[in-house]
């Protein structure tokens, strides 16, 4: 897929990029660069390699997921602008 002037200039419209006329060629040779950069990439052979989160090996500490009722709906409602019955109160957005 090559990208050419005009499309540079639709996308640096639709994301609402100021880029000057005589910068549109030269953007889009960069970004030809990059995509070939990808296109390589896919080449790369990833059978049987497992995802990974990070570079280093890291293990989380975990609590114990514990279900509770909060027992403290006051502290948690204390700085709403407004709350009724332990709820908070907010206004109509969807009519």
């Amino acid at each position: 897929m090559a990208v050419d002037a005009a499309t540079v200039r639709k996308v640096a419209r639709l994301a609402r990029i100021a880029v000057p006329e005589a910068q549109l060629e030269p953007m889009a040779g960069e970004i030809n660069g990059i995509l070939q950069w990808i296109e390589q990439l896919e080449e790369v052979d990833t059978d049987g390699v497992e995802p990974m989160t990070s570079a280093v090996a890291a293990v989380a500490p975990l609590r114990e997921d514990v279900v509770t009722d909060g027992a403290c709906v006051e502290k948690v409602v204390l700085n709403a602008p407004k709350s009724a019955d332990g709820f908070f109160v907010v206004p109509k957005v969807v009519e």
